[in-house]
């Protein structure tokens, strides 16, 4: 019969998974920051073939990441409705929404995506703070590591551990530990070993389950999740290349070089003798020609013969840039005109169906991110004992739309929904371009004011006898 692990063991195997991560993560995150390995060189290169080199980083890999995480913004969350599958009216006085806005995720939940969309995963810890109050806060990939049963499948994890110091020199490091039902404080002092790893006593983190959610780019089958930059690390080391190739040809071949044949240059004479100087090779020294576009060259020799050789033309590298960057848009779905910046004599139906590809990738995260983030709002009505909330299945978060479109072009849409399809106006509120939910609850109020109103004033003029009735009747 197989033990259960002990503290000390998932301790352990926890920081040999951030080992064991930690090149590649790192190097993601250098070519996230633009450091990136340099091109090609021939080994004798010189320091101004270096500085081309470093000059020739290109960093596409932020726009990679920030295109589909500006895209993604939760404007507010739906609780289900109890003993329905159907979910409620969205609200933001719900002890969840309430949660969210004390742990400022209006703000914070941009980082989450970064770090799912740039390492292919990052985690959220959600827990009570000495105050009493429930909060949420994200934990980077690079710091941050979890166990799971089935890490194709589960959302849950059994143990997870984040790094709030790492150690240095006599300095040991410190972590935090979560299991299903307790938190440990981890010490360790070396990233290399699991000697020196300590587990302190455990204390009852609140929750029925690991209070560590991970959110995901992209999972396969086996557990192996990847975000959009690692796939593209070649191609921008292509990019790079191509540039530093460039930059090459710029600067030494991108001009025309005169010649000159039979000639002998003028040689550094000795000023007493008229003699002249030699090197230590016994050579004449060559006095420097100075010769710019505003001078013109001539021989007293009729031997001598002047020539040119022609530049080298540069079309070619800036055609080879950009069918590099063509290929980058395709493979990471992000439309050309966004890396480009080529969006002129293009209509409304160009863009959008260039917008296409990025509008399913970006629906397929927030699908991912969706499940994590109801999964966040259950563990933060379970820690505020709301046991109904912490059971719903049903509720779902409510992404703004940021699809660029008029607010002309919306209200005639929704009119037309409105009209052909019998659907209520008030359905059709939450749809309105850029309406926020404390909007959305303003006018709620606003309706349910207006129509007291109207009743009150329909129940008075039921009640008032008409004055034709008091009139006797005409002859």
């Amino acid at each position: 019969m197989a033990t259960e692990p002990t503290p000390l063991s998932l301790a352990k195997q926890l920081l040999a998974v951030l080992r064991k991560d930690r090149d590649r993560l790192e190097r993601i995150d250098r070519y996230h920051q633009g450091q990136h390995d340099d091109p090609y060189m021939p080994p004798n290169a010189d320091d101004e073939y270096r500085l081309l080199a470093k000059r020739s980083v290109s960093n596409w890999t932020p726009l990679l990441v920030s295109t589909p995480a500006q895209a993604m913004y939760v404007d507010g969350f739906r609780p289900g409705s109890a003993g329905t599958s159907l979910p409620a009216a969205p609200t933001s006085t719900s002890t969840e929404w309430e949660h969210w806005q004390r742990s400022r995720l209006d703000s914070r939940q941009a980082a989450i995506y970064n770090g799912a969309l740039t390492f292919g995963h990052s985690f959220t810890l959600t827990e009570k703070v000495r105050s009493g109050q429930i909060r949420t806060k994200g934990l980077s990939a690079l710091r941050t590591a979890a166990l799971f049963e089935d890490p194709a499948n589960d959302d849950t994890p059994y143990a997870a551990l984040t790094v709030t110091r790492w150690p240095s020199g006599d300095i040991a490091g410190k972590a935090r530990m979560w299991d299903s039902r307790r938190e440990y404080e981890v010490t360790f002092k070396s990233r290399d070993s699991d000697d020196g790893v300590r587990v302190g006593d455990g204390r009852l983190h609140g929750a029925t389950e690991n209070p560590v959610t991970r959110f995901v780019a992209a999972v396969d089958l086996e557990g192996r999740t990847v975000g959009v930059i690692e796939p593209m690390i070649a191609l921008q080391d292509r990019i790079n290349q191509t540039v530093f190739d460039l930059l090459v040809a710029q600067t030494y071949a991108s001009t025309k070089v005169r010649t000159v044949t039979g000639m002998a240059p003028p040689v550094k004479r000795n000023p007493e003798t008229g003699e002249p100087e030699l090197d230590d090779n016994g050579n004449e020294i060559p006095l420097p020609i100075n010769h710019n576009a505003r001078r013109f060259l001539f021989a007293e020799d009729p031997d001598t013969k002047f020539g040119s050789l022609d530049e080298t033309p540069l079309g070619g590298f800036i055609e080879s840039i950009d069918m590099s960057i063509r290929h980058l848009s395709a493979l990471a779905q992000v439309p050309p005109h966004h890396l480009l910046g080529q969006i002129a004599n293009l209509s409304a139906e160009a863009l959008q169906a260039a917008e296409t590809s990025l509008a399913r990738m970006v629906s397929r995260f927030k699908t991912s991110f969706g499940e994590s983030w109801e999964r966040v709002f259950r563990l933060a009505a379970e820690l505020a004992g709301n046991a109904a909330s912490a059971s719903d299945f049903s509720g779902e978060v409510i992404w703004r739309d940021v699809e660029s479109r008029s607010l002309a072009q919306a209200a005639d849409a929704l009119g037309k929904l409105r009209e052909q399809l019998g659907i209520p106006a008030r359905g059709l509120w939450k749809r309105v371009p850029g309406v926020t939910q404390t909007e959305y609850e303003d006018w709620e109020q606003m309706a349910e004011e207006d129509d007291s109103v109207g009743q009150l004033a329909s129940a008075l003029t039921r009640a008032t006898p008409s004055v034709s009735d008091d009139l006797p009747a005409a002859a």
